[in-house]
């Protein structure tokens, strides 16, 4: 990343914000998988009937989520099995319609059809879960990014980082914050959240080098 090669004196960088933070991106490949593993949540605790015919019809586009995320058979489906569109819109108030909208964001932002990845994460609705929730967030704060809508991307990145409190994905959605806190010139904003990394999340890898972007962030509010 050239930032960190000489954050105190290198621009911000404008190009797009996964490449920016690339371990973002490999994050969004290891949380769509990670979602997997909660799916037996949404799936066998809640309503019967619709709900459990939906949560069948998702058995099939998980999988094709779980070997390749960016295969449009996890969107579309193939033969009797509906893909994660079909679901989400016909099973709409249902948990695993709710989980599809998550997917379908996911899978969106990877294939770099931004302004689809947030139309499906607007229609999330938070459940309480603390892998699914903060991620929805900082999903659509990547989306924002990528569309050059700085400042909306800055809202989802502080309700992402504040959502579930830990030190993977609330110092990574911070760093994003802060980014797009330059890129808006609230270099102030930027100090702040780089600042909350290092008091905060000290064992981070994102704490590794905040200092220097700390530094960089400071330097432009004096």
């Amino acid at each position: 990343m050239s930032t960190q090669d000489n954050p105190t004196t290198q621009p911000v960088r404008k190009g797009s914000f996964l490449e920016e933070n690339g371990k973002s991106f490999l994050f969004i490949g290891v949380a769509l998988v990670a979602l997997l593993a909660i799916a037996l949540y949404y799936f066998y605790s809640y309503i019967p009937n619709r709900a459990d015919e939906a949560a069948s019809q998702m058995f099939r586009a998980e999988q094709y989520v779980g070997v390749d995320s960016l295969s449009n058979k996890a969107i579309n489906g193939e033969g009797g099995y509906p893909g994660l569109e079909k679901i989400a819109e016909e099973y709409d108030n249902t948990k695993s319609a709710n989980l599809a909208n998550l997917y379908l964001g996911g899978i969106y932002l990877r294939k770099g059809e931004y302004k689809k990845a947030t139309e499906a994460l607007g229609k999330y609705t938070a459940t309480g879960s603390a892998v699914a929730d903060p991620l929805a967030l900082g999903l659509l704060g990547d989306a924002y990014s990528e569309l050059k809508d700085f400042k909306q991307a800055a809202t989802y990145y502080k309700k992402a980082a504040d959502k579930a409190s830990n030190k993977f994905t609330s110092p990574m959605f911070l760093k994003k914050l802060g980014l797009v806190n330059e890129n808006l010139k609230d270099f102030k904003g930027a100090a702040e959240a780089y600042n909350k990394i290092k008091s905060e999340y000290p064992d981070s890898q994102e704490a590794s080098m905040i200092d220097e972007y700390i530094a960089r962030a400071e330097a432009q509010t004096k």
